[in-house]
């Protein structure tokens, strides 16, 4: 998670975005922004600073506008002086507004940055938050490999070497789509989604052990790439071992934790002649069973436990001639 971003840094990357405008004070860019709430401070300008949000970006609608245009130069100017008191990161004014002239020469002398936007307050607002809550949404860097699978976001983990990358390479051979491979970076987004994508330095470039690096943009073309996707399920790899015991059923669903989200996890030994891509893909389709509410070993349970409870009946098709005639 980000500590704090500069206005700076938000002026850089959105200022054909949320068509910003820098009205007054380069001094005030290098001011920190620490938090992804924005606030629109009608209280403060009144005199009510008691719960002033002072720490958040402040955006001057059209009604904080013509409230500051309404009131006489004295009392106007002791509402701005009020409220710049505070370290404000910055001021966003919507509408393309014409902003009060003392308003700006304090915003000046306070190194407070004011920009004006075309855009309403309530698409500025959406879409600054939208920006602002990336920014700061907590976020961690695994190893792994991931692959959007038949729509499912698989990341694939397990020991440097163990063969992810190969398998990604695979995956993407056969229709699917590479997310990252190596170091997949992963924030918490709302509603407890995860979201995974690669370094951008290392955008869509697989290592291949042996071969090297691969650029599987160029490669396969558009098809075989995407930026990011939701991560939906863990296949941890491991090296097969003869004594140890492997779930077999899945009828216990184990789940991993990444950033206080759990996903389902799953274990997958590996040995020489086992075709691990061809799990992968039926892993991400029995994902989506699940998700459209079918789980196949309760449902197959349920099956057993009610041919037991019935046991003169045969769980076969009642015609047996028809089968003796299947010659081929």
């Amino acid at each position: 998670m980000n500590e704090y971003i500069t206005v700076r840094t938000l002026l850089r990357e959105n200022l054909e975005r949320l068509k910003l405008q820098l009205v007054c004070s380069e001094n005030g860019l290098n001011r920190k922004i620490v938090t992804s709430e924005i606030h629109r401070p009608g209280l403060a300008l009144s005199g009510f600073v008691e719960l002033f949000t002072w720490d958040r970006i402040q955006i001057l609608g059209n009604t904080e506008i013509k409230y500051l245009f309404s009131l006489p130069p004295r009392q106007l100017a002791r509402s701005v002086v009020r409220f710049m008191e505070f370290e404000i990161p910055a001021i966003i004014v919507t509408n393309d507004n014409e902003i009060p002239e003392y308003l700006i020469q304090t915003a000046t002398r306070r190194y407070i940055s004011v920009f004006r936007t075309p855009m309403s307050t309530t698409r500025l607002v959406h879409l600054l938050s939208e920006y602002l809550e990336e920014k700061f949404a907590p976020r961690i860097s695994m190893h792994g490999s991931l692959v959007d699978v038949y729509g499912i976001g698989i990341l694939f983990s397990g020991r440097s070497g163990i063969g992810k990358s190969e398998i990604a390479l695979d995956l993407v051979e056969r229709g699917h789509r590479l997310v990252a491979d190596d170091l997949v970076i992963i924030t918490r987004q709302a509603e407890e989604v995860l979201i995974g994508k690669g370094r951008e330095i290392a955008q869509h470039i697989l290592e291949i052990r042996g071969v090297g690096l691969i650029d599987v943009r160029r490669i396969f073309g558009i098809r075989g790439v995407r930026m990011q996707k939701r991560v939906e399920v863990e296949v941890n790899l491991v090296d097969w071992e003869k004594n140890k015991e492997y779930d077999r059923t899945g009828l216990e669903d184990k789940t991993t934790e990444i950033l206080g989200v759990e996903i389902p996890q799953i274990t997958l030994p590996i040995h020489p002649g086992k075709n691990i891509t061809v799990i992968a893909e039926t892993i991400a389709m029995n994902h989506l069973l699940k998700t459209y509410g079918y789980h196949t070993a309760k449902e197959f349970n349920k099956r057993l436990k009610e041919y037991m409870m019935n046991k003169d009946e045969v769980p076969i098709y009642q015609d047996r001639d028809y089968l003796k005639k299947d010659l081929e």
